[in-house]
């Protein structure tokens, strides 16, 4: 059973106050004109780029690896872009969170809503397969203009951020549900929910299989299986874009089918297909900072380890 989110002592809340000035900042920041946002966003991923070493060597490794058809400097100028979009993708969660949703309802488009409609007829939920855009929260907020939708997702560390993360995110989902709160999908499953789901990080070996991603091995976790098959439920795939002329773009793929197949790297393979299909419509608008082939056969970040 769910164990209830325990408030914060004082304590805890004085020794977290670097994040309570962060989110502070970020509120005070929410208040401005949206193209304001977007350049202070911007300005955002430049200073990452600069000061987060670490996570610029997990991108630069993972661009390299993911499109070894491009050249060093193509390369390297898609790592400045990943960075670009995450530093604007953090003002989008922030206004996702805190932002009169007025601003957005005349700035997104959704396609393939025939997919989700003919999935959604079956009437057994769908699970709707996400994955870690820069446009992540904004995108549920999007979504949730056409369809209500609830989420799956994985509890922050930080307990400050999963409180601010947690109560911004019920603002647009009809319910966020902790990954092992499986009662609760089932629940909403049976309901005919549309259930949000990203299963694009490494979550070690345990309970996953190594599938191809982007041509690399990687860990996939198999529960996507298990999940489809607590309710014979469709699921598909919601491809989220940011565009230039400050629109945004939402694309449904057809019912991935057969799914599952009783074979796991199959059914991992498939899913990170899809994903990876999402991911080439606009490759620097996902979130490479993330460790995705964390695990290896010869070590644990063996990939990510620095050349001596």
């Amino acid at each position: 059973m769910k164990t209830p989110q325990q408030p914060l002592s004082p304590l805890k809340q004085l020794r977290l106050w670097p994040t309570w000035l962060w989110v502070s900042l970020l509120r005070l920041l929410v208040r401005l004109p949206y193209r304001w946002q977007m350049h202070i966003g911007s300005f955002f991923g430049q200073l990452l780029y600069l000061l987060a070493r670490d996570r610029r060597h997990v991108t630069e490794t993972n661009i390299r690896l993911c499109f070894p058809e491009l050249s060093r400097a193509e390369q390297q100028q898609m790592v400045r872009d990943v960075f670009h979009h995450n530093g604007i993708g953090l003002m989008e969660a922030a206004m996702a969170w805190w932002a009169p949703d007025t601003w957005f309802r005349d700035r997104v488009t959704l396609k393939g809503k025939e997919h989700i409609d003919a999935a959604l007829a079956k009437g057994r939920g769908v699970i709707l397969l996400g994955a870690h855009f820069s446009t992540l929260d904004l995108g549920g907020l999007l979504f949730n203009f056409h369809y209500p939708v609830d989420a799956m997702y994985r509890r922050n560390n930080n307990p400050l951020l999963e409180q601010v993360i947690t109560q911004g995110r019920k603002r647009f989902f009809g319910q966020v549900i902790e990954r092992s709160d499986i009662r609760s999908v089932i629940r909403n499953l049976k309901k005919n929910h549309i259930i949000w789901y990203a299963p694009d990080q490494d979550f070690g070996l345990h309970q996953s299989v190594m599938a191809p991603f982007f041509g690399i091995p990687a860990a996939t976790i198999t529960a996507t299986s298990r999940m489809v098959s607590l309710n014979q439920s469709p699921i598909l795939m919601l491809a989220q874009h940011r565009r230039e002329d400050g629109q945004y773009e939402l694309e449904l793929f057809p019912i991935i089918d057969p799914f599952p197949t009783g074979d796991d790297v199959q059914d991992a393979t498939r899913i990170n297909a899809e994903i990876e299909r999402a991911i080439r419509k606009d490759p620097a608008q996902y979130m490479w900072v993330h460790r995705r082939f964390k695990s290896h056969p010869q070590g644990k970040n063996f990939l990510y380890r620095r050349s001596k």
